[in-house]
């Protein structure tokens, strides 16, 4: 689940290589070229902005919880619990007190509800769940996404930028029947390092590119489950990949819309939640 499909990947890295190779030419190599002055892309010139998106990813993920010395089965969102692709609201705002720095916040929360009948017998939590029991599931994913961009290359029509941020994230998983209810709860501040790019091919256009992540050392001595199992007692990673277009109406307003994908997986002993989410968004940014 943590793997991009080969189509995704190379597609990403032809825009990203066509986007760093427009950078790449001098202004005045680009200005010769069209035998024009180069113009400055619309959307730079602020000071802060707010993004408001409407992300419809498609889900696919395992949560697995441990308790009571009993190995707990992992449970998948869509073949065992029935959840569906559905619309989520998310909030960014950037701060830039200067042309070459932007400081981030983010918030994307994410929950799922269902009601099912199992089609196979589950452990979780300590407790057993029959097959074809009537099953209730409610899954929460909530990332609060703090960092620092720098942009170490910048032009009136682009620019190339390192990104550093820590995101808090947290799981949440709960299942209910008419004999039972379990719930789980997973989280972990995750640090994360990145390349940020965007080009103007037109001045009221602009394309983005990002892609963060990182993959955390096993933490602690390995654990050992109830099933005889070894495995690293703490685990985590994250990656993110994000491209999209932005139509600028002006200075202060512009159109956006993109593709996301995010892999997370946060492992406590043998409590765990592997998720992963892609799909098309679409949204607004306001500028000051």
């Amino acid at each position: 689940m943590r793997i991009a499909s080969q189509r995704t990947r190379p597609a990403a890295a032809a825009l990203v290589a066509a986007a760093f190779a427009v950078l790449a030419m001098p202004v005045s190599a680009r200005a010769q070229q069209f035998d024009r002055p180069v113009t400055p892309g619309l959307g730079e010139n602020y000071h802060a902005e707010i993004a408001f998106t409407f992300w419809n990813p498609a889900l696919n993920g395992i949560v697995a919880s441990e308790q009571f010395g009993i190995a707990g089965d992992d449970v998948n969102f869509v073949s065992d619990l029935g959840f569906e692709q559905k619309r989520f609201r998310e909030m960014k705002i950037v701060l830039r007190p200067a042309k070459k720095h932007r400081f981030r916040l983010q918030y994307t929360p994410i929950s799922y509800t269902a009601d099912a009948r199992l089609s196979r017998s589950i452990v979780f939590n300590g407790q057993n769940f029959d097959v074809s029991l009537p099953v209730s599931s409610q899954f929460d994913w909530k990332v609060w996404r703090i960092g620092y961009e720098y942009d170490a290359y910048y032009t009136p029509r682009g620019f190339i930028g390192v990104l550093f941020d820590v995101r808090q994230t947290r799981l949440n998983a709960r299942l209910a029947s008419p004999v039972a209810e379990e719930f789980t709860t997973a989280s972990a501040p995750l640090p994360a390092i990145g390349v940020v790019g965007r080009v103007y091919p037109l001045p009221e256009l602009a394309i983005n590119f990002e892609v963060s992540g990182m993959r955390l050392p096993d933490i602690g001595q390995d654990y050992t489950n109830s099933a005889g199992l070894t495995i690293p007692k703490y685990e985590a990673n994250y990656f993110d990949w994000d491209i999209n277009g932005t139509v600028n109406l002006g200075e202060n307003v512009g159109l956006q819309m993109g593709w996301r994908r995010i892999t997370t997986l946060l492992r406590i002993e043998s409590d765990k939640g592997d998720v992963k989410f892609q799909g098309l968004y679409f949204g607004a940014a306001l500028r000051y």
